[in-house]
């Protein structure tokens, strides 16, 4: 869904695509994608956006499309594959399964070497 608020106050306050892509952080081929729809804009960069073009953020920002979403008390999925539901709240983020099961065992390796070092300073 193209951002036809944003796109319309950018050109209204005169900023290129690339001036907008330095204020979120981003090049400007992946900006815009995020202004064409295709590429999601987070929360921080709506607001950003909003702050330098002095506006409300009403006045540019557009809901974002939202895919197909299953629900059930530990996973969500949605179709682009399996996802965690962190601690039964929405996951926005979409993290896949691999990455969050990489990351506790990595967490879990962690935990062993703090024992490991406590133990060894006692």
């Amino acid at each position: 869904m193209e951002k036809e608020k944003l796109r319309r106050i950018r050109k209204q306050k005169g900023y290129t695509q690339q001036e907008i892509a330095d204020i979120i952080a981003t090049d400007v081929s992946n900006y815009s994608r995020k202004e064409s729809g295709a590429v999601k804009i987070t929360k921080i960069e709506w607001e950003k956006m909003s702050k330098f073009f002095d506006v409300p953020m009403e006045e540019i920002y557009e809901e974002e499309e939202v895919s197909v979403i299953i629900h059930n008390e530990n996973t969500t999925v949605n179709d682009n594959g399996a996802f965690y539901n962190v601690n039964g709240t929405s996951n926005n983020y979409n993290i896949p399964n691999s990455v969050i099961d990489n990351l506790q065992k990595y967490i879990a390796m962690l935990e062993e070497e703090i024992k490991r070092l406590k133990a060894g300073k006692k």
